[in-house]
């Protein structure tokens, strides 16, 4: 088996020291990972656009460690307001609604005020 560590190019990964995923064997990790545009930093304040660009910046990772969404098996969404959840949903439904991963919704706190969704995933790749 091979680990491989796969960055997007965030500044975060740099300044706190983690991988945007982890490549081990037929596994992928993907960190936590929000609606930042990691080529200019920012941030939409809009949650669709969070959770569009969110899982814009999932797919990326995926598809450098050679899996796509219907490879994922798990998923954790992290958001610090409950209300936002349901106007995520459509976005969410077009992104797994064939893989239909375990899935779990926790309310909590994020790095930054700015932030409205977390998503982190975990797939196989079976193919």
């Amino acid at each position: 088996m091979t680990r491989r560590l796969i960055q997007s190019g965030s500044t975060f990964e740099a300044e706190i020291g983690y991988s945007r995923a982890v490549v081990d064997g037929d596994w992928v990790f993907v960190s936590g990972t929000t609606g930042f545009d990691y080529a200019t930093m920012t941030i939409s304040e809009d949650i669709v656009a969070q959770v569009e660009q969110t899982i814009h910046n999932i797919n990326a990772a995926l598809a450098e460690a050679g899996c796509e969404a219907r490879d994922i098996v798990r998923v954790r969404y992290l958001l610090p307001n409950r209300e936002d959840f349901p106007a995520c949903w459509p976005s969410l439904r077009r992104w797994l609604g064939e893989a239909r991963p375990a899935a779990t919704m926790m309310v909590v706190g994020l790095a930054d005020p700015r932030m409205k969704i977390e998503v982190e995933v975990t797939a196989h790749r079976a193919r």
